[in-house]
């Protein structure tokens, strides 16, 4: 499968390496530019391209930037992309600690996803924001494992959903249907579920005791 990866922090770099190692042809870029990639992609075979060149072609895009970078992402990003792509969204939204206020968050009441989808035009399929960036090395488990851990995916297109889905069981975890774009506030940071590493059963229940209100240190 041709995925393009933007960005290429802990999670972007961790799945570079996973993904690469299965065999998926695996596009990579940053904010900085391809030459800053050259170790990742010596490690992974990864190809080091452009923010505005990850996408073309790819049947799956993962954009792992910072929430407050999302704005500024190449405009037409997803326009090069296979139809049908699945787009993964792995963002978090840290007012205070990172991202700065967000009217369209804070004041609309938009899940960070769903602001994500209105500047890349696009559906989003959130997954990997509650996960630690080391666990993609070291805690894939095969199916059926007493300590697979499993994961929250949330999506309105259920087809792009199914393809996230499939790719995150591949790399050696369960998921868990956390509903649409709509829902996926119960996988927010300081959520029950957020950063919980356990299986399916912990995860629905997780899931299911989240609060909708905002936690004060994560408002701007």
């Amino acid at each position: 499968m041709k995925i393009g990866i933007i960005g290429a922090g802990n999670i972007g770099g961790n799945l570079t390496r996973r993904l690469t190692s299965l065999g998926h042809d695996v596009s990579v870029a940053n904010s900085r530019g391809p030459e800053t990639l050259k170790a990742l992609a010596e490690e992974t075979g990864a190809t080091a391209v452009r923010a505005e060149e990850a996408a073309e072609g790819a049947e799956v895009v993962v954009v792992t930037v910072p929430l407050k970078a999302v704005p500024g992402l190449p405009s037409g990003l997803l326009s090069g992309a296979a139809e049908g792509v699945a787009v993964i969204d792995t963002g978090n939204y840290y007012p205070q600690q990172r991202d700065g206020r967000i009217a369209g968050i804070e004041d609309e009441g938009l899940t960070e996803s769903r602001w994500t989808e209105r500047h890349l035009r696009h559906p989003v399929v959130k997954a990997f924001n509650g996960t630690y960036a080391q666990d993609i090395l070291d805690r894939p488990r095969p199916a059926g494992d007493p300590e697979r851990m499993a994961l929250p995916v949330a999506g309105d297109d259920e087809a792009a959903k199914r393809i996230v889905r499939d790719l995150i069981d591949e790399l050696g975890f369960d998921t868990v249907d956390a509903g649409g774009i709509d829902d996926s506030w119960r996988q927010q940071p300081d959520t029950p579920v957020y950063g919980l590493r356990a299986g399916a059963d912990a995860v629905r229940e997780a899931l299911s005791k989240a609060s909708p209100e905002r936690p004060a240190a994560f408002r701007g």
